[in-house]
């Protein structure tokens, strides 16, 4: 029953998928199929990490319930092995397709794509695209502009901690949107920031804890893919939201929510048009997936189907009700409510966007600014 329904979800996402692509090639469809596709999965953590590793190798799991799909996977890969990893998938295990999940495997990604034309690629949260390789990203700045909302209000002292791993666009416009959630309910709410230059340092992430908390922080959200900045903060006893995979047990009476996010729905998608023959090695330059809260690719939550542990909904009163509000109205086909639109200025009073102007899905990718309200170092900044 379950094979059936995923194969049911794969065939209904063929007459969708080129909508997130932008394009549509009839002539893909005579791309030879195979009786096997061999799948290779490369992340940059530990399948253990209970985060972003964890998230996608859950997602890996369902593709290999396909009967027509063979997986296999190389964890805690540095960035400089990229291609030698690749290339050992392809010539070893025979790989059809790899996916490459971090964002550093970008560079990697496309110089293994021109060794391997007739190989199918995907690179997670990147930009570099070719013939035989896409991009694809599910992506959390509604969910951290939610937890921002909430921390906004939760927050006694005005201060949201948050522990981030790398100072690139995917983190910085999560922190952006924080800062626009926290100051929508609390306009002098800061967030400080602690840059730890790692995605799993479980000791780093706890001294960047413990730091914010000697600042007067008092919630917490993070981008490190281990549970530590939810277990440091409980046993301190203030709240937090769980990052990327749900991390609600790891402290029940703290985690107030936190950002899902289901790769299942970008790789059931993907590897059933490759199998069809819709999708092949000389049609992918144009295919960017872009999966948010409308797509189901994300969700907010401390754990699957709990939207906001109901220890906190009381505490958070009338922001609750808001809270609400905006994820239906994200989830809106017509995305009716955006956390980037104007008027906005980043920290040094510079204007970002008109009254009533939407950032586009470009400027977004590559935003490098930060938000009014947000306290701390920030490589690049303009």
């Amino acid at each position: 029953m379950k094979k059936t329904l995923i194969l049911s979800l794969v065939l209904i996402f063929v007459c969708t998928l080129f909508a997130f692509a932008g394009q549509e090639d009839e002539e893909a469809v005579s791309q030879e199929v195979k009786d096997v596709l061999k799948v290779g999965f490369i992340y940059v953590g530990p399948i253990g990490d209970l985060g972003w590793t964890h998230a996608h190798d859950q997602a890996r799991l369902m593709v290999e319930e396909l009967p027509w799909a063979e997986t296999v996977y190389q964890e805690s890969v540095p960035e400089g092995d990229t291609v030698s990893t690749i290339e050992r998938m392809i010539k070893q295990q025979d790989c059809d397709v790899v996916f490459t999940t971090s964002f550093g495997f970008m560079d990697g990604t496309i110089e293994a794509a021109s060794k391997f034309p007739d190989k199918v690629f995907a690179h997670c949260s990147g930009f570099k695209r070719a013939p035989n390789s896409a991009t694809y990203m599910a992506d959390l700045y509604q969910t951290f502009y939610l937890n921002g909302l909430m921390a906004g209000a939760l927050s006694k002292s005005g201060k949201i901690g948050y522990v981030a791993a790398f100072p690139i666009p995917e983190v910085k416009r999560s922190i952006d949107a924080v800062a626009i959630g926290a100051r929508e309910v609390n306009p002098n709410a800061e967030v400080h920031v602690r840059w730890i230059e790692a995605w799993f340092d479980p000791a780093a992430a706890t001294e960047a804890t413990m730091a914010l908390i000697d600042e007067g922080c008092d919630v917490f959200v993070f981008t490190e893919d281990s549970t530590t900045v939810v277990e440091v903060a409980a046993q301190n006893g203030l709240p937090s939201f769980g990052h990327y995979s749900p991390m609600y047990d790891s402290a029940p009476e703290y985690v107030v929510s936190g950002q899902l996010v289901h790769w299942d729905v970008f790789y059931l998608q993907f590897l059933g048009l490759v199998y069809a023959g819709v999708l092949g090695p000389d049609n992918l330059d144009d295919l960017d997936y872009w999966g948010l809260l409308k797509e189901g690719a994300v969700e907010l939550g401390a754990k699957t189907g709990m939207a906001v542990n109901p220890l906190w909904k009381d505490k958070l009163g009338n922001t609750y009700d808001l809270v609400m509000q905006r994820v239906e109205q994200m989830k809106d086909p017509q995305v009716v409510f955006d956390p980037f639109t104007g008027p906005m200025y980043d920290r040094n009073g510079k204007i970002i966007l008109k009254d009533g102007e939407r950032m586009n899905y470009f400027d977004i990718l590559t935003i490098e600014w930060a938000a009014e309200g947000v306290v701390g170092p920030w490589p690049n900044e303009p």
